[in-house]
């Protein structure tokens, strides 16, 4: 096992792509942003099952190409800079993220929660494209790029609410998610039910003891929704706060980011 998680669909995936090549390489800078440290050629090789010597080609071309750089000390490889040139790039040109980063500071700063606007891949993953801290003691290490399982907490429950998966395809994806206080399918399914009725989704201290997180969908196009506001605090302190209001603004911003973006739910 590597520093990074192991992720054995990132290795299927690999295994089964009509585009090899690209779905190597692409693994293999999944991998190397998700690792604590730099990696050496067999860890990574085993950790997406690939032949080392297949490998080793991606490797040399990434570390070309200035996405992945070689400590030929350690003969160890990392994530270079030339990925945050792409990322600036992207960054500049996502609708969303430029919308949403307003809101994110305000509700940030008006509640002391930590924010995050994430893009929804489907019932895969999701990921964190704009991201504002709370100036307090209490904050989340998400950074813009950090990757979570799509169905997990609050935006999970959106996701299963407004996404449109059948009941099995659901269980089978519930069933791999790691809880710190898990609930059971059937109650999960209770409260995706419930996201459904009030329009956001709300986690309260299933996946992080003691947090908890909201999350309000956004559509970017009629269907499945393309992205979603999510506030993250500690249980207690929203409370505090207020966490009535903090739910009716999210839903608000969610929804005038949707038609902004030209979508509906």
């Amino acid at each position: 096992m590597t520093n990074a998680e192991a992720n054995p669909e990132l290795a299927a995936a690999v295994k089964d792509s009509k585009a090899p090549a690209i779905s190597r390489a692409a693994a293999v800078l999944r991998l190397l942003g998700r690792s604590d440290s730099a990696l050496g050629l067999n860890p990574i090789a085993r950790e997406l099952g690939l032949n080392p010597s297949t490998c080793l080609y991606v490797l040399r071309a990434l570390v070309a190409e200035e996405l992945v750089s070689f400590d030929p000390d350690t003969k160890r490889y990392a994530l270079a800079s030339g990925v945050l040139t792409l990322a600036r790039g992207w960054l500049r040109k996502d609708e969303f993220a430029q919308l949403a980063q307003a809101p994110l500071d305000r509700l940030s700063r008006e509640f002391g929660v930590t924010m995050l606007g994430v893009e929804i891949f489907g019932i895969d993953h999701l990921i964190a494209v704009a991201v504002s801290q709370a100036g307090g003691g209490f904050q989340i290490a998400t950074q813009v790029g950090s990757r979570f399982p799509a169905l997990i907490s609050a935006t999970g429950r959106c996701i299963a609410a407004f996404g449109g998966y059948g009941e099995s395809q659901l269980k089978a994806r519930f069933e791999t998610l790691r809880w710190e206080d898990p609930p059971s399918f059937a109650e999960w399914m209770e409260q995706v039910g419930q996201t459904r009725a009030q329009g956001f989704g709300i986690d309260a201290g299933n996946y992080m003891a003691g947090v908890t997180v909201i999350a309000a969908p956004v559509w970017k196009a009629p269907g499945k929704p393309s992205h979603a506001l999510v506030a993250i605090g500690l249980s207690a302190a929203l409370q505090r706060a207020g966490l009535p209001d903090l739910q009716a603004a999210l839903v608000e911003e969610a929804r005038v980011l949707t038609r902004q973006m030209g979508g509906s739910g």
